[in-house]
C-alpha cells in the first residue's frame, strides 16, 4: 500500500518569498551562479560522464514534503492517516488560487531566468570582448616593453663595442711602449759595462797617474746615473706591466658583457618577434611564479656603465703611463748622453794633459841624455888631467929626493929647493881639487842618471796611460748607443 503525502497545510505550500535582486553579479560569472544556486550535494551519477538519460534521472528527484506536525512520540502525520479505501473525507492538497500562483510565480521565475541570462550572455560578451582587447593591449604593450629592452641592450652593446676597441688598442700601444721601455732598458747595459770598463782600465794605471781626475769623477757619476736611470726605467716598467694587468681585467669583464648582452639581446629579440602564430609556443605551466632575477634595470644599466666607467679609467691611467714612459725615455737618453759627453770632453782634456806631459817628459829625456853624454866627456877630462899631473909631480918629487944626495954644505935652501918644494905642493893641490872636481862631476853624472831613469820610468807612465786613455777607454766609449737606440725605437 502507498503512503499518502502530508496535509495541505504542508510547508512548502505557503507563498515563497521573492528576492529583491534576482539578476546575476556582473563581475564574475562563478560569483553569480554561486548566488543563484544554492549547493546540493550531488549524487553519485554527477560523476560519471554527461549523459541525458543520466541527467534526467537525477533531475526527476523530488524534495520531501516537510511535516504539518509531529506526535509526542516524534511521528509524522502522514505515517497516522488511513488508507485512501477508508478515507470517508476529501481532503485536497492545494487550492486553485494555490494553483495559479505556483503557475505565475513560474511564469515570472522563467521570464526572470531568461533576462538574468540575457543579461549574462551580454554581459559575458562584453566581457569577452573587453578581456580580448585587454590581452591584446597588454601583449601589445609586453612587445613594446620587449623592443625597448632591445634597443637598450643594442645601445649598451654599441657602448660596450666601442669601448672595448678603444680598449683593445689602449692595450696595444701601452704594449708597444712597454717593448720600447724593454729595449732601451737592454740599451743601458753596454754604457753601463762600459764605464766600468775603463774604470777597471782605469785603475791598471802607473805611479803617480793614478790620480782622482775629472775623468774619473765623470765615469764614477755615468755609472750612477746610469744605474739610477736602469731603477727608474725597471720601476716603469714595473707599473707598466700592473696597468697591463688591469687592462686585461678591464677588457676580460667587458668582453664578458658583451657577450652576455649578446646572448641577451638574441633571446629578447626572438621573444620580441613571437607571435600567436608562431609554431614554437608552448604552455610552461608555473613560469610566472619563478623569480629567475637578479638585477633591476638600474642595477642593470649601473652594472655595465660602471664596466665601462672602469675601462675608460684603467684607459686614461694607461694613457697617463704611456706619455710618463715617452718623457722617461727622453729624459733618460739626455741625461746619459750629457753625462757620456762630459766624460768625453774630460777624457779628451785628460788625453791633451797627458800629451803634453809625455811631450816634455820627452824633450827633458832627451836634454839629460845630453847632458850625460857632455858629462861623462868631462869627467874624462879630469881622470885625464889627473894623469898628466902624475909626469910633472914625479919630475918634482925625484928632484927633489936627489938633491938630498947634495953633500955638506951644499944642502943649500936655494930658490931651486924652494921652487921644487912649492911645486910639489901645487901638484899635489891640483890633483887632489881634480879628483874633488871628479867626484862632484861622478855625483853630477850619477844625479843625470837617476833623472833619466826617471824620466824615461815617467814616460812610461804617461804611454801608458795614453794607451789606456786614449786606445782602450776611448776606444771602448765609441762604441756608446744613439739616441734613438736609447728611446728603444731600434
Amino acid at each position: 500500500m502507498e503512503v499518502i503525502g502530508s496535509p495541505s497545510a504542508a510547508t512548502y505550500t505557503h507563498q515563497r518569498s521573492t528576492p529583491n535582486s534576482f539578476l546575476p553579479a556582473i563581475s564574475t560569472t562563478g560569483s553569480s551562479y554561486k548566488n543563484h544556486f544554492p549547493y546540493y550535494p550531488l549524487p553519485q551519477s554527477f560523476n560519471l560522464p554527461w549523459m541525458p538519460n543520466v541527467y534526467y534521472k537525477t533531475a526527476i528527484v523530488k524534495p520531501t514534503l516537510a511535516p504539518y506536525s509531529k506526535t509526542p512520540h516524534d511521528l509524522t502525520t502522514t505515517k497516522m492517516l488511513p488508507l485512501i479505501s477508508t478515507r470517508t473525507t476529501l481532503f485536497p492538497r492545494y487550492t486553485p488560487d494555490d494553483w495559479h500562483r505556483s503557475n505565475k510565480t513560474n511564469y515570472n521565475e522563467s521570464e526572470t531566468s531568461r533576462e538574468s541570462a540575457e543579461l549574462l550572455r551580454l554581459d559575458t560578451s562584453r566581457l569577452i570582448e573587453d578581456k580580448h582587447q585587454q590581452t591584446k593591449k597588454t601583449q601589445d604593450e609586453s612587445s613594446k616593453d620587449l623592443q625597448v629592452r632591445v634597443n637598450d641592450i643594442k645601445f649598451w652593446k654599441t657602448e660596450l663595442c666601442r669601448e672595448l676597441d678603444a680598449m683593445i688598442g689602449e692595450t696595444k700601444a701601452l704594449t708597444d711602449e712597454k717593448a720600447r721601455l724593454e729595449r732601451a732598458l737592454a740599451e743601458t747595459e753596454a754604457p753601463l759595462q762600459v764605464a766600468e770598463e775603463c774604470l777597471l782600465h782605469r785603475d791598471k794605471r802607473l805611479g803617480i797617474d793614478l790620480v782622482h781626475d775629472d775623468v774619473e769623477k765623470g765615469l764614477l757619476t755615468e755609472v750612477h746615473i746610469i744605474r739610477t736611470c736602469q731603477e727608474r726605467m725597471q720601476q716603469c716598467l714595473d707599473r707598466t706591466n700592473a696597468q697591463l694587468t688591469s687592462n686585461r681585467v678591464a677588457q676580460h669583464d667587458l668582453e664578458k658583457d658583451l657577450t652576455d648582452k649578446q646572448v641577451a639581446h638574441r633571446i629578447d629579440e626572438k621573444c620580441h618577434q613571437l607571435r600567436n602564430t608562431s609554431e614554437d609556443i608552448n604552455f610552461y605551466r608555473g613560469v610566472e611564479r619563478i623569480d629567475a632575477t637578479i638585477s633591476v634595470p638600474e642595477s642593470w644599466a649601473r652594472f655595465t656603465d660602471s664596466n665601462i666607467l672602469r675601462s675608460q679609467n684603467e684607459r686614461a691611467a694607461s694613457a697617463t703611463l704611456r706619455n710618463d714612459i715617452k718623457d722617461l725615455l727622453l729624459v733618460t737618453a739626455n741625461e746619459m748622453w750629457s753625462q757620456f759627453n762630459e766624460v768625453n770632453v774630460a777624457f779628451t782634456n785628460r788625453i791633451a794633459e797627458t800629451t803634453e806631459a809625455k811631450n816634455k817628459i820627452e824633450n827633458h829625456l832627451a836634454k839629460t841624455l845630453q847632458e850625460i853624454f857632455h858629462i861623462e866627456m868631462y869627467i874624462e877630462a879630469i881622470r885625464k888631467a889627473i894623469r898628466d899631473k902624475e909626469a910633472p909631480f914625479k919630475v918634482a918629487q925625484t928632484r927633489l929626493d936627489e938633491r938630498t944626495r947634495r953633500p955638506n954644505i951644499e944642502l943649500c935652501r936655494d930658490n931651486a929647493q924652494l921652487r921644487l918644494v912649492n911645486e910639489v905642493y901645487e901638484i899635489d893641490e891640483t890633483v887632489h881639487t881634480l879628483q874633488h872636481r871628479l867626484r862632484e862631476a861622478e855625483a853630477t853624472l850619477q844625479k843625470l842618471v837617476h833623472v833619466k831613469a826617471t824620466l824615461e820610468y815617467d814616460l812610461a807612465v804617461k804611454s801608458n796611460t795614453l794607451f789606456i786613455d786614449q786606445g782602450k777607454c776611448m776606444g771602448m766609449r765609441k762604441t756608446f748607443p744613439r739616441v734613438l737606440r736609447l728611446v728603444g725605437y731600434v
